[in-house]
């Protein structure tokens, strides 16, 4: 028998002037809740994780036995691999342990699945300090993170970058506290020492010129390297004092903290003088610039080098201004992972409240 010719509808004119929209919302649509689904989805399964693994935990400390946590483990993963499949075998359950002792908080974890899938939390597990674990959950929620982001992050060690690294444990744990329950950033959560410029490209010798202008053409990966929340106003800005022009090297405005950042490039090591010169752009800026409803105005002056005594000295921050280095060419892991130690290590002794050692990086 011939076969039937597919019969094909001409669309009216009405459907043809609106079919191609109508066609572009029900797409959207099914995309939006296919997207819905999987997140659902994904954030139900590592609930489902964290609740197997936190009632393993808690037979495990109950019996309060060496060895006994690991037989367990074996013998309930074989069970669960029989009926469930691969996804309960024996490596992965450990792993929802490890989740229920990194996250013993069950609001905490319901707070972050809102924005976490399980791939953030195997990112976090492995961070052995529970401050610098918190740091990163909450930032990572804060500032949106997807997994990528994440793990560059860690990576960079941003956590010993920041000031709040420095502070002693008690600050540290209140600040994040603050953070986790009012999404309130602070100058100690937003600044870094040090920022790693080596995206700039410069090599050997440069002028400061050459700093500004491989910024402003790198502007993107400058505010990614910065944090998020830093938004661009202008270079050079002109500031008339007494009838004598003054110009700020790069001047930002921060959403979070809701304040002007101005910052001042330094080719050199810091120097005491570079102080009077910040206060008065400050100052300049709180008079003329400075909108109703924001914060006073925060400086940072971005050095080639630090010298750590002269800063303690003048006491900088007390004036809303901050110092960090810049490093244009990053240091082998090994390497920035020592020195950034160090640095913790410095700045912690001089307050008292020296960290217990190289496992606080880990």
């Amino acid at each position: 028998m011939p076969k039937k010719k597919a019969i094909i509808r001409k669309p009216s004119a009405g459907v043809e002037k609106f079919g191609t929209a109508l066609v572009s919302d029900v797409r959207v649509l099914i995309l939006a809740a296919r997207e819905d689904l999987g997140r659902a989805v994904n954030a139900g399964l590592t609930l489902l994780y964290w609740e197997i693994g936190s009632r393993v935990r808690r037979d495990v400390l109950g019996e309060k036995r060496a060895g006994y946590g690991k037989q367990i483990v074996h013998t309930l993963s074989g069970q669960l691999e029989v009926e469930f499949g691969k996804g309960f075998g024996e490596k992965n359950l450990r792993r929802m342990v490890q989740f229920a002792e990194a996250f013993p908080d069950a609001a905490i974890v319901a707070a972050l699945l809102r924005q976490f899938g399980w791939t953030h939390f195997t990112i976090l597990i492995p961070i052995a300090d529970p401050l610098k674990r918190e740091f990163y959950a909450e930032m990572c929620r804060m500032e949106g993170w997807n997994t990528r982001t994440l793990r560059a992050k860690i990576d960079s060690m941003l956590y010993e970058r920041t000031a709040l690294s420095k502070k002693p444990e008690a600050l540290i744990r209140q600040e994040l506290k603050s953070l986790r329950a009012e999404d309130r950033m602070t100058p100690d959560l937003v600044f870094r020492d040090p920022y790693i410029l080596d995206f700039l490209g410069l090599k050997d010798t440069y002028a400061e010129k050459d700093l500004e202008a491989a910024i402003l053409r790198e502007m993107e990966g400058f505010i990614l390297e910065m944090g998020t929340g830093f938004a661009f106003v202008t270079r050079q800005k002109r500031m008339t004092i007494d009838e004598e022009d003054h110009h700020l090297d790069l001047l930002f405005y921060h959403r979070s903290l809701r304040r002007l950042v101005a910052i001042e490039l330094k080719l050199g090591d810091f120097k005491a003088a570079y102080k009077g010169q910040m206060e008065l752009y400050l100052a300049w800026l709180n008079r003329h610039e400075r909108k109703e409803g924001e914060e006073k105005p925060i400086g940072l002056i971005l050095c080639a080098g630090k010298k750590a005594e002269t800063i303690e000295l003048l006491d900088l921050e007390k004036d809303g201004i901050r110092v960090a280095s810049y490093w244009t060419e990053i240091l082998p892991k090994a390497q920035l992972q020592q020195k950034l130690h160090e640095a913790v290590l410095r700045a912690r002794a001089r307050i008292g409240d020296t960290p217990d050692g190289p496992s606080q990086l880990s």
